[in-house]
Order: structure tokens, then C-alpha cells, then sequence
């Protein structure tokens, strides 16, 4: 479905300059006749579904439920429920307003030193209705939680994080469908990896509708490339395009702050069915598909003002392909504040951008603003805009290593937020921010 909203004569003009001037811009309009120049043209917040988030976790009727985290991916199953990914969420109880300080925020308990519990990965699942129903776990009720997507080491020190997820035929041509994740494996680290070091890409099958973990295989091994900041982790977002899976990945940086500089976007593909072989992937090596990873070339970033957080998302409207991402890099760069975009006429680019942005709503808290930061924006095509746009998600943490304090103190620091996009053409020079729509 078409996110496009109307616009005035003035704004196709721009678009249609924009995409004959310029070698880059006018070889994509040649390769695809319907392809047009887009960017975030408005939004809107979406609190329907911010609140469903709020009302799960809030809800102490299970302490063996998700009360925040990030993450944040989702897919739309046969059944008409989606499931939703979390990374690193945190279970246990909630409390109400106002807790000891006094401050109207819903609350966790750790007085006397006690931290909430919490794993490295799970997944919940929400009614056709829309209506958050259960957490997945890798432990039956009463155990000690374990993540649905078992941990590398016994110490927790090595885990995965799930990223996106896609429903396909169990095989090419089956009848069958199951669940496909990506899972990003990664190890504890000191300082500057602050999501751990990258160790590699793996693909689990859950079975439908059970959704039971089936199986977890090992797509592409990084430990090989000596800087832990080369190695490339792919998942982040994923597009199944007629016979292919377009699978999006990125790399850390040496030493690299997010809220500074930018990362570089690489692209895979597999046959529709075949995303769990490793022998059928193939990535984009700058002139055609290898089926090597070591030749996996960058398709977005410079290292400096162009190029993608640390997670990101792309959706196909018509023949553009749009990426949204923090805009990090360089000078005039906004770190984790702003949500940009890119588009392009092909998964491998060229891209063309970074287009207008917008600052997301933050939550409420009167300590310090300053120290709540967004990252990890994602697209949720499968929910319908109904002519409202484009549901997108984005995470939000406080910035400090007093982090998982403040994210206990005020329950809605590590809990994701959603507005509706409207994506309409790329204006070249044009307004430096998205409009919202009230």
C-alpha cells in the first residue's frame, strides 16, 4: 500500500528534478520508469499502539512478562496475530505512581540493591485485534526466565539478539510456511563496543502456529576479520521482493559513538524459502552478488555524514525503496535525536539522501531530557496505515552508565514508541524537517 501523501504542483516538480539531475539520481530514474525520489514529507504520533505497549507492561497479572525493552521488530503471522521481537527485556512487576521520590512515573523495585529480572532476548504476541497476549520464553512458567533463543554461553556473556523476522515457505514451493529470524550473535565487551563485539549471523525457524523454536543455523561467521568493528551483522531489516529476500545488515565502527559518526549498510539476498541455507545467500560485492561474504561491499556510507545507525529499516513503496535511520555522522548531524531517510530505485542503491527529518516525541521525565536518546527506528508495513501512513517504531534508553537506574525509575525509558509516517517526494534543498500533522 502507497504511503504517499497529496502534495502541491511544486512539490512533483522538485521531486521530478531531483531524480534528472545528476548522474547518480538520473541512472536510477532510467532503470525504473515508475521509480520517484521519496522522503518523510509528515507524521504524526500513534498513540494507540504506544499505549497497548504501556498496558502490557504494566499489567502484573504474569511477573514473567515483558515490561520494556528494544528491539522491536515484527511480522504479521498467517493467523492474522503478529509477533513482535524484544531484545533485552526486562520481566518482573511494575509499580504504580508515585513511588518513593515521589515522581509520577510507573516504577520498578530495586531498593536494597535488587535488579529486576530480565534476559537477553524473547517475543510477544499480539492478537488480531491488536491486543499484547503472551511472552515467549526459552523456560516453561515458574522456572528461572531464559531467553526464547538460548544464549551462547552459560555466563550470559555471549548472547543473541533476535532482529527481523519474515513468514516463507518452509522450502521453495512448500505449501508449509514457518517463521525465519535473524539473530545477531554478539559477546560482552568493554568500552567503545556498547552493544558487545559482533561475532555473527544466524537464521532460526520457528514452526507454525506453534511458534516452537525448531532450529538456529549459522549464516555468515565474523570472528575471522580481526577489527570487531568491520564485521558486518545482517537482519536489521529485511525485503521479500518477488523471488528474493533482500536482507539489510551494518557494521559497528572501530571505536565508533553512535551518536556521532555513522555506520555503512550492506546488502544479502536469498531465495524466497531458502533464507535458513547458508549456501543459497549471496551479498552485494559493488558490481554484482557474491557468494562470498568477505566481498560484501558497502551500498550506503561515507563513515562520516552519509550513512545508517546502528539499526535500520527499508520499505518498498512501488519501485522506491526507502530507508529510515538516525541521522548520525558528521557535521550538522543530529546523533540519536533525528529520524532521516534515503530512497533509492534498487535494494543496492545508489542512494540518494540523507532527505528532511523529524525529533520524535520523548517520554515524560523531568530529570534530564537531555540523556534520553531514540535509536533503532523500524517499520511495521503489515500494519495497514488505513490512510494514516506508515507505522513506524523507535526505541528509546537514557544515555549514561547510570541507564538501567533511570530506566527503572521511570518504566517508559526502555519501552517503544510509534508515530505514522507519510512518505511523499524528495524536495532537493528543501525544508530541513518533516512536518507533523495534528
Amino acid at each position: 500500500m502507497r504511503h504517499r501523501r497529496a502534495a502541491a504542483g511544486l512539490f512533483a516538480v522538485a521531486a521530478l528534478l531531483s531524480c534528472c539531475s545528476g548522474g547518480g539520481a538520473g541512472a536510477q530514474r532510467a532503470a525504473g520508469a515508475d521509480c520517484a525520489g521519496e522522503g518523510i514529507f509528515s507524521w504524526a504520533p500513534d498513540p494507540s499502539v504506544t499505549d497497548e505497549f504501556v498496558r502490557y507492561g504494566n499489567d502484573n497479572s504474569s511477573l514473567e512478562d515483558w515490561t520494556g525493552g528494544d528491539g522491536t521488530h515484527s511480522v504479521r503471522l498467517p493467523d492474522g496475530r503478529a509477533l513482535w521481537l524484544a531484545d533485552d527485556p526486562i520481566l518482573d512487576e511494575v509499580f504504580a505512581p508515585p513511588n518513593a521520590s515521589g515522581q509520577p512515573y510507573y516504577w520498578r523495585n530495586t531498593s536494597g540493591g535488587r535488579m529486576p529480572l530480565w534476559v537477553h532476548n524473547a517475543a510477544l504476541v499480539m492478537s488480531h485485534s491488536g491486543r499484547l497476549e503472551e511472552t515467549l520464553l526459552g523456560s516453561p512458567p515458574g522456572a528461572t526466565p531464559a531467553s526464547l533463543f538460548p544464549d551462547l554461553s552459560s555466563d550470559a556473556q555471549s548472547w543473541r539478539w533476535p532482529v527481523q523476522a519474515l513468514v516463507e515457505p518452509r522450502a521453495p514451493g512448500s505449501a508449509e510456511h514457518v517463521v525465519r529470524v535473524l539473530l545477531w550473535d554478539r559477546s560482552a565487551a568493554p568500552p567503545p563496543y556498547l552493544y558487545g563485539v559482533p561475532l555473527a549471523t544466524e537464521v532460526a525457524t520457528l514452526s507454525l502456529p506453534s511458534l516452537r523454536l525448531e532450529s538456529i543455523v549459522k549464516i555468515d561467521d565474523q570472528t575471522s576479520v580481526p577489527q570487531p568493528g568491520d564485521r558486518v551483522l545482517y537482519g536489521t531489516t529485511a525485503v521479500a521482493d518477488g523471488p528474493w529476500t533482500y536482507v539489510f545488515g551494518g557494521d559497528d565502527g572501530p571505536g565508533r559513538n553512535p551518536a556521532e559518526s555513522s555506520s555503512h549498510a550492506y546488502l544479502a539476498r536469498a531465495p524466497v524459502g531458502e533464507l535458513g541455507q547458508p549456501a543459497a545467500w549471496r551479498y552485494w560485492d559493488g558490481t554484482g552478488w557474491a557468494a562470498d561474504p568477505a566481498a560484501a561491499r558497502p551500498v550506503l556510507g561515507d563513515g562520516a555524514r552519509h550513512g545508517v545507525g546502528s539499526s535500520f529499516t527499508v520499505v518498498r513503496e512501488g519501485a522506491t525503496w526507502v530507508l529510515v535511520t538516525m541521522d548520525s555522522g558528521g557535521p550538522g548531524a543530529s546523533g540519536l535525536a533525528t529520524i532521516t531517510s534515503y530512497w533509492a530505485c534498487s535494494p543496492q542503491g545508489p542512494w540518494n539522501g540523507p532527505g528532511p527529518g523529524f525529533q520524535p516525541p520523548l517520554p515524560a521525565d523531568s530529570a534530564s531530557p537531555s540523556q534520553e536518546v531514540v535509536y533503532n527506528p523500524q517499520a511495521h508495513p503489515e500494519f495497514g496505515d488505513g490512510g494514516d501512513g506508515l507505522l513506524l517504531s523507535y526505541d528509546v534508553n537514557w544515555l549514561g552508565s547510570d541507564a538501567p537506574t533511570q530506566v527503572n525509575r521511570n518504566v517508559a525509558l526502555y519501552r517503544p514508541r510509534f508515530v505514522r509516517l507519510s512518505l511523499g517526494p524528495a524536495v532537493p534543498g528543501g525544508a530541513s524537517a518533516a512536518r507533523e500533522r495534528h
